[in-house]
């Protein structure tokens, strides 16, 4: 995971948008969010997302590798935010938003104790195949019971075009979660007119995946 503290520093962050992500905005409600609830980003970069989160009245907890990521996402939002050692983490603070500096893994169920959802744009696909079954056994031990998670995927053909993001199909994704969670399917199209990264490398079809889930 270095690479990526990496490819902050190199700003080869090319994953990153400067607009809230459409399939947050038009799928929100699968959340079932009221005003003053906290949302977990796992893996949150300086994403334009937990704006959005927060101006619609919630409060957001992030966790993101690179404090660079975080130094540029409250610079560039015009944030003055705290910082302060919460054991292994830095956790930067400003009005509603908590981002974690440091491993995901060390995350405990306590830090988590106050999120009911969970938003997943970037995280699981920006996971190789080995490390993603430890992510979503870790998530399942850090949230509770009934936490509602929107999970956004991409699925191609890894072979004509490495990651990240890595490629991850319904299959894999129901596999993942099958123990512990309800999963549904709420839209799958190929949007491969929209990609021209992946056009360039003749990739045969991209297909992106919204999912809401839910712990039981």
């Amino acid at each position: 995971m270095t690479d990526w503290i990496q490819r902050w520093k190199d700003n080869k962050i090319g994953w990153h948008r400067d607009l809230p992500n459409r399939k947050l905005i038009e799928f929100i409600d699968c959340l079932e969010l009221n005003p003053g609830d906290m949302v977990f980003v796992p893996l949150c970069g300086k994403s334009q997302d937990m704006i959005y989160l927060m101006e619609q009245g919630y409060q957001v907890l992030g966790v993101e590798l690179s404090a660079l990521a975080a130094e540029q996402f409250f610079s560039e939002n015009q944030l003055t935010y705290q910082k302060q050692q919460e054991g292994s983490f830095e956790v930067y603070s400003a009005n509603n938003i908590r981002l974690y500096i440091g491993d995901f893994f060390e995350l405990s169920k306590q830090q988590l104790s106050s999120v009911v959802a969970v938003y997943d744009r970037a995280a699981l696909i920006a996971l190789p195949m080995g490390l993603r079954v430890k992510y979503a056994q870790h998530l399942y031990a850090i949230i509770s019971k009934d936490c509602r998670m929107l999970l956004l995927t991409l699925n191609y053909p890894q072979s004509q075009i490495s990651g990240p993001p890595f490629a991850l199909n319904q299959q894999e994704v129901l596999s993942l979660y099958e123990n512990g969670f309800e999963c549904q399917l709420l839209q799958c199209f190929n949007d491969l007119e929209n990609e021209p990264k992946f056009q360039r490398a003749n990739v045969d079809f991209i297909e992106k995946a919204t999912y809401c889930l839910r712990k039981y």
